[in-house]
């Protein structure tokens, strides 16, 4: 599963393996996410299937590179 930046996954939902929650999206309580399924908005919705190719390929990077993706938004420090 990933979990895009700034979405919002309210009690009670269930986030099947392999889906993607877009960045901004909003999973409202009692909500089931598909396995191997993109949703995205407010409230979220399904929007896509994901293919098994995309999912032992993009979506592994993805999620095995996240933190490092996530530090290029960071904030440089100041004095």
């Amino acid at each position: 599963m990933l979990i895009g930046m700034g979405a919002i996954v309210m009690d009670n939902a269930v986030i099947g393996s392999n889906s993607i929650i877009a960045a901004g999206a909003v999973v409202l309580e009692n909500t089931q996410v598909e396995p191997g399924s993109i949703y995205a908005g407010v409230p979220a919705k399904k929007v896509k299937d994901i293919s098994q190719e995309m999912i032992s390929g993009e979506i592994n990077r993805i999620a095995d590179n996240y933190v490092m993706y996530s530090g290029w938004f960071k904030e440089p420090d100041t004095p």
